[in-house]
């Protein structure tokens, strides 16, 4: 047994050990933009803290979804946030599975862009409509009476830059419409439902992001509308730049090399073996088997090589 245990354990390390050399190159070339996306989620940040300035109480508009659930109360107002805890989490390590699981549909830092990319440009839409108008918090720290209801004016621009972290991110006001809870909800869920594997798990998935939906109302730390506008913008955005993002290659099928070529080296290296082809060198052969391979054709017959195989790039 100890010694099933000791080459399980060494399988396991060699497997973390060789994704960790994957994803480091494609970090080493994508680092820019992942780094750009995290600074938004600051700069989101730091947006939603300047309209708490502009927050003025008042009196809680009248809803539907109020009159509908009733309310959780203010000690009960946990339940939502550690449900989105959860799928936070849950998310955040599933997006780390190809490091330990033999299976791997897709590489951690190709789908955190996309993640982030989906996240930035829901909080700029966000941006826009909470500045565009300020409604009256229904959250309990945001009604009349409440100290935290108004900010008073800051008094340097460092008071505005550290944004009172996390308290200030905790018991905000102002930035409803539309919920950010449900912006990073929607997102992870339709992320998992596009390279998730378990039909189970992605059923379960809209099930929590509806339940948590009705819990945010049912705390009444937004409104209605802040939720129904989330599910309808959010699932727009993910359509439309899903479709201009490039594809992420598929690793289910164990036909991918283990780094995906970008597009202009691999047409560069085709080009240049067909020119090496036409004027009568020779390729080097376990290279090019290796990448005719990729994609998904052989092009050998025998000692030859087809040049039309090298021309279409099959």
């Amino acid at each position: 047994m100890p010694l099933y245990i000791a080459r399980e354990a060494s399988k396991l390390w060699r497997k973390v050990c060789m994704e960790t050399s994957v994803e480091l190159q494609l970090l080493m070339e994508k680092w820019r933009l992942l780094l750009a996306g995290i600074i938004f989620q600051y700069i989101h940040g730091l947006a939603a803290r300047g309209v708490h300035y502009l927050h003025r109480p008042g009196p809680t508009l009248q809803d539907l979804g109020f009159m509908i659930l009733p309310e959780l109360g203010k000690e009960r107002g946990y339940i939502s946030e550690s449900l989105f805890t959860f799928v936070f989490v849950s998310f955040a390590l599933w997006t780390f599975h190809p490091f330990v699981y033999h299976s791997k549909r897709f590489y951690t830092v190709l789908l955190w862009l996309r993640v982030l990319a989906f996240l930035v440009a829901s909080q700029v839409l966000r941006i826009i409509t909470f500045y565009s108008t300020q409604l009256p918090g229904p959250n309990y720290h945001c009604r009349e009476g409440s100290e935290l209801a108004r900010l008073p004016a800051p008094k340097s621009v460092t008071e505005v830059l550290l944004i009172n972290f996390p308290h200030g991110v905790i018991y905000g006001c102002g930035d409803l419409i539309f919920s950010s809870h449900m912006i990073f909800t929607l997102v992870f869920v339709l992320t998992y439902n596009k390279y998730g594997s378990k039909r189970f798990i992605k059923f379960l998935a809209w099930v929590i992001a509806i339940v948590q939906s009705l819990l945010i109302v049912a705390s009444r730390k937004h409104y209605t509308v802040d939720i129904v506008v989330a599910w309808y913008t959010v699932n727009l955005v993910v359509f439309f730049i899903d479709k201009k993002l490039p594809e992420m290659p598929d690793r289910s099928s164990g036909s991918q090399p283990l780094l995906p070529l970008n597009v202009k080296e691999k047409d560069g290296k085709f080009r240049e073996d067909h020119r090496k082809l036409l004027n009568g060198n020779t390729v080097d052969a376990a290279d090019w088997r290796q990448r005719v391979q990729v994609n998904g054709k052989h092009g050998e017959d025998g000692n030859h090589i087809h040049s039309n195989s090298v021309v279409s790039g099959t």
